[in-house]
């Protein structure tokens, strides 16, 4: 008989790490300099945390090997934060006099918050369950109820280290205003770096230096900085907490074979409408291809549409987070630490996804959003905002006819060594969730793609019956 692990206990130590040393950086820049927010930073500040974390098996189950471990993530841990102090401050404001705030990074060294938790549970009980166990997503993570604005006097990075009966799991919450999900791996693969290489304190050599300069993204409008909204405005915030309605999760592994399958699908037949009349070409007269993760989202589009049973004549959407880097002129520095993502949607009426053709069309419209966001459109984007700064709550995406997806199977999550063995799965924390929020990732295996579907309980478990969707999944 399988136990209810969501009545595990939990014990929980917490401390406080700051960056080994607080030296001059490199580029001349004090550890106490502010960072002022772009556009692509603060439209995220009534938005929750951020929420990573990999599991981690360990053979010795031993104490003293879990309790060498933890020294070592605190100890590799403070010395990141000496490369990523903004990680290490906090959120601040200045009021300005004619009553409006405008909002920076103050990197005075308050501290990342480090939480030491064990849990009588087992790797097999979280990685056996068809669906992502609650405990995992509401106690292995921290700041499930804080939103980036609380980042004024919450930390601005949280790690929880979860001791388990045979492994560990390393959850990350970090402040949504702060970086995006591409800046976030930046940062954990360099602590993973810092911790395999056995790092004393002050050791400042790491092989990717992030740059936290918002000019290369704001391409002279860094003059207009910093960015202020109405007293008003942010006085509507205050006490904001996003609470997300009952949902399931589940993860669903695609494997290299079947995204090629789906690729190939996807490609034989573009849709032209989707393409804007360009039918397989585009201005600069290349060849369209759909992409492996296009393929894969246009799919999990078409089959969470048939699962919601929506009315035929009602619109879909579909809300894709895209990245600026390699998309800016000139581009975006790889090592970039902040926000450089926005959101763009595909829309589509539910008898047009759901017929003959239906799943070419979504990965047309996916590719069709993508191939739009270019130089023009991101700049075009900031430009606009900060005539008119607007954030979003959580609640603008609760509905029951749309899809959103952040994450990409592109971020290095499985090469995450500490020095004791690569993770055996990537999961998410309870923050940030709404029905139909799809997260990507890479899958265990080179090549596979995972995609973490949070829906409610009627839709995935319809979802789990179709039987058009399932022979594309690794059960």
């Amino acid at each position: 008989m399988t136990r209810d692990i969501s009545e595990a206990q939990i014990r929980y130590i917490t401390t406080t790490i700051r960056p080994a040393t607080q030296q001059d950086h490199k580029d001349g820049q004090q550890s106490h300099q502010k960072i002022h927010l772009s556009p692509w930073d603060l439209k995220s500040l009534v938005r929750p945390y951020m929420q990573r974390g990999l599991l981690f098996a360990n053979p010795k189950q031993r104490k003293q090997d879990a309790e060498k471990i933890i020294t070592q993530l605190k100890t590799s841990l403070s010395c990141a934060l000496d490369h990523f102090y903004p990680l290490a401050g906090r959120i601040a404001t200045t009021a300005h006099d004619d009553n409006t705030v405008s909002f920076f990074i103050d990197c005075k060294p308050a501290g990342a918050e480090f939480v030491h938790a064990s849990a009588d549970v087992t790797i097999a009980e979280i990685m056996d369950s068809t669906h992502v166990p609650r405990i995992v997503q509401h106690s292995f993570f921290t700041l499930n109820d804080v939103v980036n604005y609380d980042g004024r006097s919450k930390p601005l990075l949280s790690i929880q280290v979860t001791e388990l009966i045979d492994g560990f799991f390393v959850g990350c919450s970090i402040n949504h205003t702060v970086c995006d999900g591409k800046s976030f791996w930046l940062f954990f693969n360099s602590w993973c770096e810092i911790s395999r290489r056995g790092s004393s304190a002050g050791d400042q050599h790491i092989s990717c230096l992030p740059i936290f300069d918002r000019s290369c993204l704001m391409n002279n409008m860094e003059k207009d900085l910093p960015i202020r909204f109405p007293l008003s405005t942010v006085e509507s915030w205050q006490g904001y907490k996003y609470i997300p309605p009952p949902l399931d999760e589940r993860v669903f592994i695609f494997t290299e074979e079947n995204i090629a399958k789906l690729k190939a699908k996807a490609n034989s037949n573009i849709t032209a409408f989707a393409l804007n009349q360009t039918a397989k070409e585009d201005a600069d007269h290349k060849k369209v291809i759909i992409s492996s993760l296009q393929a894969v989202l246009a799919h999990v589009w078409v089959a969470v549409t048939r699962a919601r049973c929506l009315d035929p004549n009602e619109v879909t959407v579909y809300y894709l987070a895209i990245g600026a880097t390699g998309r800016l002129n000139p581009p975006l520095p790889k090592l970039f630490f902040g926000n450089s993502s926005m959101g763009e949607a595909a829309t589509a009426k539910v008898s047009e996804l759901l017929e003959v053709g239906g799943f070419e069309l979504g990965a047309s419209l996916l590719n069709a959003v993508v191939r739009s966001f270019d130089d023009a459109k991101i700049r075009s984007f900031g430009k606009s905002w900060m005539k008119k700064p607007e954030v979003n709550k959580m609640d603008y995406y609760l509905s029951n006819n749309s899809l959103q997806t952040g994450g990409s199977p592109r971020f290095n999550m499985f090469g995450n060594d500490f020095g004791c063995g690569e993770p055996i799965a990537v999961r998410s924390g309870s923050a940030n969730k709404c029905d139909g929020k799809i997260t990507s990732t890479p899958g265990p295996v080179s090549g596979s793609i995972g995609i973490e579907a949070c829906l409610s309980a009627k839709t995935l478990k319809a979802l789990e019956n179709d039987t058009e969707f399932m022979r594309y999944i690794t059960i």
